[in-house]
């Protein structure tokens, strides 16, 4: 294992696990796995990919049998295609795959969609959720606009939206933090950039999961970074008043990639979670 310092946190990254590729319809799903025990899955946000999750892979791994991907469309996974697919059939797969029965359920952003709508759609695979500075399908963002970078790909391609992507308030935060930024603008600058020049034949819950949280019946701990833009926080508040039970904290000090940028606090966040005295 090898142990970064960092000014603020310690980071980890670790060279103890297994990968492998799980066959889904249309391709196949890179994963990384380590530690045994009750299953727990971290699933990455948008441009990102498995890495982003450096931090907590090895970290659980005493107590966990931690999964990460790449989900579909990113990273080493398949390429998305022109047929319609799910991101939650997707999970549900690599799951079945790799004989998994339930599992914590751990999703930053777009992913924090993705492990929404799973414990919608699987309850009975979910033990339990943490969405992370998440989006939220059926919510209205408010002030966070991110047509421009769209704009940027039809007009000069996925090099140059990538390049604007970067510089979105969304990521200010971390870009202030050297070794957050080093690790993020690698991952992203990696990124195919294809959803920015391709439409996207993702395919939804319905109706929209903002209308079906109530549904969701296992622990729930909502983390937003306390830096994050307001439509987040605004979406970690629907998460905690919609979903019964839920529990919603505020990472001081972290913006979007709260993950990233306050690691040792969000570990011992979900830890406190997962394992309660």
């Amino acid at each position: 294992m090898l142990v970064i310092p960092d000014t603020e946190e310690v980071l980890f990254v670790t060279d103890a696990m297994t990968t492998g590729s799980a066959p889904i319809e249309g391709g196949n799903l890179y994963f990384e796995e380590a530690g045994s025990g009750p299953a727990l899955v971290f699933i990455h946000g948008f441009s990102l990919d498995s890495r982003m999750w450096d931090d907590q892979f090895d970290y659980f791994s005493d107590k966990f049998r931690v999964i990460r991907y790449d989900l579909r469309g990113f990273g080493k996974s398949a390429e998305v295609g022109t047929e319609t697919y799910s991101h939650v059939e997707d999970l549900q797969r690599l799951l079945k795959y790799l004989k998994v029965e339930k599992a914590s359920v751990v999703g930053h952003s777009m992913g924090g969609r993705v492990a929404v709508d799973f414990a919608i759609s699987y309850p009975e695979m979910t033990s339990s959720l943490v969405p992370v500075d998440s989006i939220l399908h059926g919510f209205r963002f408010k002030t966070w606009d991110t047509g421009y970078v769209w704009h940027e790909g039809a007009t000069s391609g996925p090099a140059a939206a990538i390049a604007k992507w970067l510089q979105d308030p969304l990521f200010a935060p971390a870009q202030k933090k050297k070794n957050v930024a080093l690790r993020l603008n690698q991952i992203v600058q990696e990124y195919s950039g294809w959803h920015f020049v391709n439409p996207n034949p993702w395919r939804a819950l319905m109706p929209a999961t903002i209308d079906q949280l109530h549904k969701i019946a296992v622990p729930t701990l909502v983390l937003v970074g306390e830096e994050d833009l307001d439509d987040f926080h605004t979406i970690a508040s629907i998460l905690e008043e919609r979903i019964p039970g839920a529990k919603k904290k505020s990472i001081v000090g972290a913006g979007h990639m709260s993950n990233m940028e306050k690691p040792v606090v969000f570990n011992q966040l979900i830890r406190e979670f997962l394992q309660p005295r």
